[in-house]
């Protein structure tokens, strides 16, 4: 009995030294969901980078400020081998010079930051967690109000995804069939107790809406997002999102 004892501590201490030397490789088997953010100083300003992530799909951004100029964006769904993320491609506004459908980053960390294919001169800082009431991934439905009117739904090609995590937003149209892209702007949002904020930080159609905050409210409905208020031209205007 007490050999017994003896070598079910042992065994316990073994497993429980076992899984701590395998802890950094759980870490790197998922990049945490979240928003990563890297700068680069420029004679003429400002370049961000920014990452946004979640448990199935990734989004990463390119765009300067002061003065602002949006670049590029891509995105899709990923998976993860080893210490590379494998991203099959949605969109990707640089498609017609790049001709990318798909890509690879590898990807490390440091201090809970990011580094990506192993340029540590460009650290994606980890932005604050903050949970709020949209986090998560959008399609455009259709126009409000709702009278059971034909819904777009995830298997029309022709998407606009709305992507929300930690205080942080992208619009994105595209179409999957044939990786056109037609659009998107992004910055930081809040939305709290029916109010919803949009501060835009970068639009690829207009470079002069960067700087903007747009109201709405918003009534979350089981899985709709009723989106009322004015757009960035001033005109009115009532969405329906699904939850994708």
């Amino acid at each position: 009995m007490i050999l017994s004892g003896i070598l079910k501590v042992g065994f316990k201490r073994i497993v429980i030294a076992f899984c701590g030397a395998l802890a950094p490789f759980f870490v790197l088997a998922q990049p945490e969901p979240g928003v990563y953010h890297a700068e680069e100083i420029l004679d003429s300003g400002t370049r961000n980078y920014r990452l946004m992530i979640s448990d199935n799909y990734v989004i990463h951004s390119v765009f300067e400020s002061s003065p602002a100029h949006f670049l590029e964006t891509k995105g899709g769904y990923f998976q993860v081998e080893g210490d590379s993320l494998f991203l099959d491609l949605e969109f990707n506004s640089n498609l017609e010079a790049d001709q990318i459908r798909e890509q690879r980053f590898h990807f490390s960390y440091t201090g809970g930051n990011l580094i990506l294919n192993g340029n540590e001169g460009r650290l994606y800082r980890r932005m604050a967690k903050v949970e709020q009431a949209l986090d998560g991934a959008w399609l455009f439905a259709t126009r409000g109000p709702d009278e059971g009117q034909d819904r777009r739904g995830d298997e029309n090609p022709r998407k606009t995804l709305k992507f929300l995590i930690d205080g942080y937003f992208q619009w994105t149209a595209y179409n999957v069939e044939d990786m056109r892209f037609m659009g998107c702007g992004g910055g930081r949002y809040a939305a709290d107790q029916g109010a919803y904020i949009e501060m835009i930080e970068y639009f690829s159609r207009d470079d002069s809406r960067v700087g903007a905050e747009l109201s709405f409210t918003f009534d979350r409905q089981g899985n709709d997002w009723h989106h009322t208020g004015n757009n960035s031209r001033g005109e009115p205007m009532y969405e329906i999102w699904a939850i994708r």
